[in-house]
């Protein structure tokens, strides 16, 4: 048997091996799922599921409105309907839709009809978005959880999905950016201007105030 021959059963091996691990790649994308809420400033809901396990990105942007395409200065200044929103994309082999409801609750005020934290507004309200009749049984059944839980009421809406527009990238991964700003704490890089901002706001301190040690990104 020549080396040539010797070799060709070693070459076939590795095809069927690497076809293998390309088509276990291409179904683990195609289980990925989303999902898109709407907890106030969304340089802090994308910074916190981006910690989560099994959460393959986050992206902030603007769901819920009519106009098409707008900017982060359309919608803040009111009128166009849309929500400050962060589409999560998820693995649910790895966490489940319902766990990921669950810590949204618990991340966000659920009784504020007015905004979140500091930010008040229309844009700044709290809302889930479904895109079928499961995700909607999953989205009502957390928010039920979460009402026993509290002992308040929940003003939270589960609306059905509409277009997402990504925000442009100076509101993308803002919480870990480098870029040097000037702030109303003084000039100072984009990640410590997160910060500053999120700890002025009273985030992380009603979070806490109303959930205590089950709210999933607060650390004493």
């Amino acid at each position: 048997m020549t080396l040539l021959e010797n070799f060709k059963p070693l070459a076939l091996a590795l095809l069927i091996a690497i076809a293998g691990i390309t088509r276990c790649g291409t179904a683990s994308a195609a289980d990925l799922q989303t999902l898109t809420v709407a907890g106030g400033c969304f340089w802090c809901v994308e910074a916190d599921f981006e910690k989560v396990d099994g959460v393959t990105g986050a992206v902030s942007g603007f769901t819920g409105g009519t106009l098409k395409n707008p900017s982060y200065k359309d919608v803040t200044a009111g009128g166009t309907g849309h929500y400050e929103a962060v589409e999560i994309t998820f693995d649910p082999n790895v966490v489940t839709r319902e766990t990921l409801l669950n810590m949204f609750f618990r991340s966000v005020d659920p009784t504020d009809t007015g905004g979140q934290f500091c930010d008040r507004g229309d844009s700044y309200r709290t809302a889930i978005f479904v895109s079928n009749p499961n995700e909607k049984v999953l989205a009502l059944q957390a928010k039920s959880d979460a009402m026993t839980a509290l002992g308040q009421k929940i003003v939270t809406p589960i609306l059905s999905a509409s277009p997402f527009y990504p925000a442009d990238e100076f509101h993308q991964n803002y919480y870990k950016g480098n870029k040097l700003l000037l702030t109303r704490f003084g000039p100072k890089r984009q990640a410590a201007a997160y910060k500053r901002y999120r700890e002025a706001c009273g985030r992380d301190k009603r979070v806490k105030q109303l959930w205590g040690s089950a709210a999933p990104f607060v650390h004493s």
